[in-house]
């Protein structure tokens, strides 16, 4: 993580009133005369009559400039410029993953069984700190690790998964994403990242619905393909990248190749701070300055309100 995502405007879209501001400040000064609008709707004799009779009091030029600074002083803080609490890691127990793993015939007889281990544990290692799940699947889904913080322990478990792990023939991945779901439920977890490793077999509108349910709650499904291996067994269905991709944009995340899971580890890897505040908890991972910037736009403020002598 680069020392600029420690700093984040939490509502940039107010950038575009201080431009507006600027505009507007710019339009009162070019018009604004020290008698505003007076010097073209009274005849010259009569105001230069008046004027040496003292009879006109000149307007305030200053008045504009410090409106300006004011607003844009207000805009600027409706940005949000924040900065991550430090405190933000303790929040980690709020934010997981869980690595949902197809072992159907076709991947896990299908040759890539080793190199989907390994992937498996890099974004175990990406999560860090965090809490890490195991959810397995084929004709059905089971939960082969909770959520752990012990990376040994996960370790063993993943790199003891085999083509005989899960008893149930057949490939329903809105089983394990329905699992998945559950156990981030269960524990009360606000972001989280769900990551599907699979060759795209049996994606329906079942997992489309999970994948969008996952979305709504603020958790991220992101996808590791698995390609075809080079001893799939006879009759097994082809790998189907475009239905893994579809699934995973329903889901909000990004879609990588087992071999090359950068995207992927790069998304898990991702701090506590940004993962809350993608699930709608900036506040627990941001301090927002923008409330101080209102007090300062006070200072301009005030001198709209001083009397002349």
């Amino acid at each position: 993580m680069s020392a600029l995502d420690a700093y984040a405007l939490l509502r940039p879209w107010w950038f575009l009133a201080i431009p507006v501001v600027a505009l507007l400040a710019l339009r009162a000064a070019s018009r604004a005369a020290p008698l505003g609008d007076w010097t073209r709707a009274v005849d010259p004799a009569l105001m230069a009559h008046l004027a040496r009779r003292g009879a006109v009091l000149g307007g305030r030029r200053q008045a504009n400039l410090a409106a300006a600074v004011a607003a844009g002083l207000i805009a600027l803080a409706l940005t949000g410029p924040a900065v991550e609490r430090t405190d933000a890691a303790s929040f980690r127990n709020l934010d997981a993953t869980v690595i949902v793993v197809d072992l159907s015939r076709s991947v896990a007889a299908g040759g890539s069984l080793q190199a989907l281990r390994q992937t498996a544990q890099g974004v175990a290692e990406a999560a860090g700190t965090r809490s890490v799940a195991l959810v397995v699947y084929a004709g059905d889904a089971y939960l082969a690790m909770p959520p752990t913080t012990d990376r040994d322990s996960f370790g063993t478990t993943l790199f003891a998964l085999d083509a005989d792990t899960v008893p149930d023939r057949g490939s329903h991945p809105e089983r394990g994403l329905a699992l998945a779901r559950r156990t981030l439920a269960e524990a009360d977890v606000v972001a989280a990242d769900v990551v599907l490793i699979t060759d795209g077999d049996g994606i329906n509108e079942a997992a489309l619905r999970e994948a969008r349910a996952m979305r709504d709650k603020g958790w991220r499904l992101q996808g590791l393909f698995v390609p075809a291996g080079t001893a799939l067994p006879p009759g097994a269905p082809k790998p189907d990248r475009a239905a893994l991709e579809q699934l995973v944009q329903a889901g909000g995340g990004v879609t990588a190749d087992l071999s090359a899971p950068g995207p992927v580890l790069d998304a898990v890897g991702a701090g506590t701070a940004q993962h809350l505040t993608a699930g709608g908890y900036t506040v627990l991972a941001f301090a927002d300055f923008g409330r101080w910037l209102l007090w300062l736009a006070a200072i301009p403020a005030l001198v709209l309100f001083r009397r002349s002598a």
